[in-house]
C-alpha cells in the first residue's frame, strides 16, 4: 500500500527540561519514518533559518533567564512557538513522545492544535498508556495512545500496509490530482 509515502509527520516532545534536549528519541525513530517515505519535522532540525533552536539558541534562553531579560526571551519564545505551531499545522499527523515526569508545554499546546485540525495524534507515554492524563483519552482515540516504541511503530505499518484500516475519523488519504 504505502499509505504514508510522502506524508508529513511532525516530533512533538519536551525539549527545555529534558537533559536531551529531546534529541535521542526524534534521533531513534527518523530513520523508520524516512524509510517509510515519509517527511519528518523536527522542531530541533526546522527547515527554514527562523526559530532554530540549537545550542546557541538554548544558552541564549538560558542566559536570558538568569538576567531577567523576560522581554527578549518572550520575543524569541513567540517566534519558537510560531514557527512550530505552522509546522504542526502543514504536518499530516504528530508523534508525540510524553514522559509524564516531564512538563511538557508546548507539547500539549501542539496535541490540542492538531487535534482541532482532527489529524492522527500517536503518543507514546514513556509511563504506559494506563498512566496516560485521563484528559488526553476524552481528546484522541484511546487506540492511538501506546505503551512502547515499538507499538507505536507496529500501528505505523498498520496504517502504511494494511488493505483495509480503521481511520478512527482521523486518517485521511487522498490520491494524487
Amino acid at each position: 500500500m504505502n499509505r504514508l509515502n510522502n506524508q508529513r509527520v511532525y516530533l512533538a516532545g519536551a525539549m527545555d527540561r529534558v537533559p536531551d534536549g529531546g534529541k535521542t528519541w526524534r534521533e531513534n525513530i527518523t530513520p523508520v519514518l524516512l524509510k517509510m517515505g515519509l517527511t519528518v519535522f523536527n522542531p530541533l532540525i526546522k527547515p527554514s533559518e527562523i526559530g532554530r533552536e540549537d545550542e546557541n539558541t538554548v544558552m541564549l534562553k538560558k542566559r536570558l533567564k538568569q538576567e531577567k531579560r523576560y522581554d527578549e526571551l518572550s520575543k524569541v519564545m513567540k517566534t519558537i512557538r510560531n514557527v512550530d505551531l505552522r509546522l504542526v499545522d502543514i504536518s499530516d499527523f504528530l508523534i508525540v513522545n510524553l514522559d509524564l515526569d516531564i512538563h511538557p508545554c508546548g507539547t500539549y499546546e501542539e496535541i490540542f492544535l492538531a487535534n482541532r485540525e482532527k489529524k492522527p495524534i500517536l503518543i507514546n507515554v514513556a509511563q504506559g498508556k494506563q498512566n496516560a492524563p485521563d484528559w488526553l483519552f476524552g481528546t484522541i482515540p484511546h487506540q492511538m495512545i501506546f505503551d512502547s516504541w515499538l507499538d507505536l511503530q507496529e500501528y505505523l505499518m498498520y496504517i502504511d500496509g494494511a488493505e483495509e484500516i480503521v481511520t478512527y475519523n482521523r486518517w485521511y488519504f487522498f490520491k494524487d490530482v
